[in-house]
């Protein structure tokens, strides 16, 4: 049951992923030269701590802060340490 819950949550993130980035020339410019935000370094961290995996982190970063509510309601106990 968690894993076609965690499929269809993802499967959802990606298909969304085109409208939430699809944005003007102007905005683009002002994230990149703004840098990283706070929400893609929390997701690469608990990505990280998760996964072990570079990919996964890159992945995570982008989605940034869907990733990091996604992970607060989905960890473990022995991830709450």
């Amino acid at each position: 049951m968690k894993n076609k819950f965690t499929f269809a949550l993802l499967l959802v993130l990606l298909l969304c992923a085109t409208t939430l980035y699809a944005q003007t020339a102007d905005t683009t410019k002002t994230v990149i030269n703004n840098g990283v935000g706070l929400g893609s370094v929390i997701a690469v961290v608990a990505s990280w701590s998760r996964n072990r995996s570079i990919l996964w982190a890159i992945l995570h970063g982008i989605f940034s802060w869907l990733y990091v509510i996604y992970f607060a309601l989905t960890r473990t106990a022995n991830e709450q340490a």
